[in-house]
């Protein structure tokens, strides 16, 4: 059979369906994101140099100076490797 994993929602997802993190470096950062209740600015968790795993289905591909570069938003960082 296939193995599977069921999410804390419930969700019961293959491992057929379930996406491979992807990893790269942090070239650059956003200020952060504004609170909706305060108004206060959030910053991000990571810093230009970082080495983040994040979601294979994340984010937006870009080509700048000839460089494929990937635009992530912060909740598509699963993780920030050491």
């Amino acid at each position: 059979g296939v193995a599977e994993e069921t999410t804390a929602s419930g969700l019961v997802i293959p491992d057929t369906a379930q996406e491979k993190p992807q990893q790269g470096e942090v070239l650059a950062v956003g200020p952060g994101k504004r609170s909706d209740s305060t108004g206060e600015l959030i910053p991000v968790d990571v810093s230009a140099g970082d080495t983040v795993i994040y979601s294979k289905y994340g984010g937006t591909e870009i080509t700048s100076g000839g460089e494929d570069l990937l635009i992530l938003s912060a909740r598509d960082v699963l993780a920030i490797v050491s």
